[in-house]
């Protein structure tokens, strides 16, 4: 296995953002692509995220190959690439991953391979009757603002419109996200609405560095999917548990 990046940046960025949900993940490495499937250790969010083979400027994978790594160890390597280094990945003779970051130096990391307890995660079948898709700066300030004031946020979606609405103790925040250029809102049936962690989201969000837009599916006290994609490159994906709150 060889495969080598000319834009670090998509590994990179994907692999800080994971890291603040999950601490060791394994890697299906495909001919095709780059796949992780991860729970976080509450149980409460899921993490898919796929890197293209299309996105390296060379991939040399033969067969299907599992690896799993400590990932705050891969993010401090990481955070030592800069744009304009080559990326390369790579098995070594100790069986640890070896990352190499090359420009006018070459400087190479070993990481150790880690066993994993956990069973293969499997991406659950859910099925959405809402779907929205809007800018992720727009989103970002939506969660920014009812972050101000509870820890948890009613996602409410009707015809032509996408709510947040948070509570606290004494304050209120509503934002209305109408239907326009940026923001299409797809449902099908009634109005419906949910709640989930503000904590969360916020982690989750930071998936805007990889993706301009971003893709809310979810419906009446059930699953939130968040999806961020960069065509032919990455694509990021977070599942989390709705807050079902005894009446």
């Amino acid at each position: 296995m060889r495969l080598t990046l000319a834009e670090p940046s998509y590994l990179k960025e994907s692999i800080s953002i994971i890291s603040d949900l999950v601490n060791e993940a394994r890697f299906k490495i495909t001919p095709d692509a780059i796949e992780l499937v991860a729970m976080d250790p509450a149980n409460v969010a899921m993490v898919v995220f796929k890197l293209l083979s299309s996105s390296f400027t060379e991939y040399d994978v033969k067969k299907d190959i599992e690896i799993a790594i400590n990932l705050s160890n891969l993010k401090q390597v990481l955070r030592r690439a800069s744009p304009k280094d080559m990326l390369t990945l790579e098995m070594d003779s100790d069986n640890r991953l070896k990352v190499e970051l090359k420009s006018n130096t070459t400087r190479t990391f070993n990481l150790p391979i880690i066993e994993l307890e956990e069973k293969e995660q499997k991406v659950p079948d859910l099925k959405f009757p809402i779907t929205i898709k809007t800018s992720s700066s727009v989103f970002n300030e939506a969660i920014a603002d009812v972050d101000v004031v509870g820890e948890s946020v009613a996602f409410i979606a009707e015809p032509k419109k996408f709510t947040l609405q948070a509570e606290g103790d004494l304050n209120q925040a509503k934002i209305d996200i109408k239907e326009d250029e940026t923001t299409k809102v797809n449902i099908s049936g009634e109005k419906a609405k949910a709640k989930y962690s503000i904590e969360y989201l916020k982690k989750m969000i930071n998936g805007s560095k990889l993706s301009e837009d971003v893709v809310i599916q979810f419906n009446k006290d059930y699953p939130l999917k968040l999806e961020y994609k960069a065509v032919d490159k990455v694509m990021l994906s977070f599942i989390l548990a709705p807050r079902v709150e005894n009446e």
